[in-house]
């Protein structure tokens, strides 16, 4: 939203003051618009003129029904105090805080107070039997919408890691015995001396020959055979549970109070919204 913020001066002094203020607040001269003159005179300003001292759109009254709406209150009171203003700055921003500061820097200034001397000047004019005189009306300066705005909590879900397991595997050895009997054969040659008869087997030996005996012995094999005696199984167990979400929202809330009162005009000092 842009924010247009307009500051009356009884002098070219002050005006030039607050401008010189702004710009080194960090404003773009170029976009401060500065008027020095009165309703009814036109002199060159320091910086770029305004619509409403040119008279574009039907003068400083048409400028000011173009901002902020045509013969509305705030028009007028306006119109009838920069008839006493001997400068005029205006400048735009869309920033509510830059509108705040540059509210500020006019103030700081010597911008007066619109309402009040709009009130001075219909006073003066009703002494004088101007036509400007203040009535006991209820006017309808057009619709204003109040947006009512209300939050609503969303709640989602999701995904995060809290840990986990992690599985490794190694080889490890590890010494082991076994006890087993081995046997093993040994030739024993004995020789024994004897006297006997020769018998018919005896002499049937009795040739040239070659007799072998063959030892044995057992010994050990070793071999490995791997077997399964363990499985790990590795997965996930799901479970779910149920939290309450707690937070809070806002709302807007409006209202509304019936005022009973002579003059129901109200209008913005020095600020006014496009």
């Amino acid at each position: 939203m842009t924010h247009t913020i307009i500051g009356l001066f009884d002098n070219k002094t002050e005006a030039q003051a607050a401008m010189q203020e702004l710009v080194a607040a960090g404003f773009a001269k170029e976009n401060i618009d500065v008027s020095n003159r009165r309703y009814d005179e036109t002199t060159a300003g320091t910086a770029n003129q305004t619509s409403a001292a040119t008279g574009a759109g039907g003068g400083v009254n048409g400028f000011f029904n173009s901002l902020f709406g045509d013969n509305s209150p705030e028009a007028r009171n306006y119109t009838e105090a920069a008839s006493d203003a001997d400068a005029i700055v205006t400048i735009q921003t869309d920033s509510d805080e830059r509108a705040r500061q540059i509210a500020a820097i006019l103030d700081r200034n010597g911008a007066f107070d619109v309402d009040e001397r709009a009130t001075q000047y219909q006073a003066s004019h009703a002494q004088t039997g101007g036509s400007a005189v203040t009535e006991n009306r209820t006017e309808t300066t057009g619709d204003m919408t109040i947006p009512i705005v209300e939050e609503e909590l969303q709640v989602g879900k999701r995904t995060v890691e809290q840990g986990g397991v992690r599985v490794r595997s190694r080889v490890i050895e590890k010494p082991v015995q076994e006890t087993l009997r081995l046997r093993e054969e040994h030739v024993v040659v004995n020789r024994r001396p004897v006297n006997r008869a020769v018998t018919d087997t005896d002499l049937n030996t009795f040739t040239e020959g070659e007799i072998e005996i063959t030892e044995r012995a057992e010994q050990a094999v070793v071999s490995k055979q791997a077997r399964v005696v363990e499985e790990i199984e590795i997965g996930k167990q799901v479970s779910e549970r149920e939290q309450v979400v707690s937070d809070t929202v806002r709302r807007t809330d409006v209202d509304v109070e019936q005022i009973n009162g002579e003059v129901t005009t109200e209008v913005n000092t020095r600020k006014a919204n496009n």
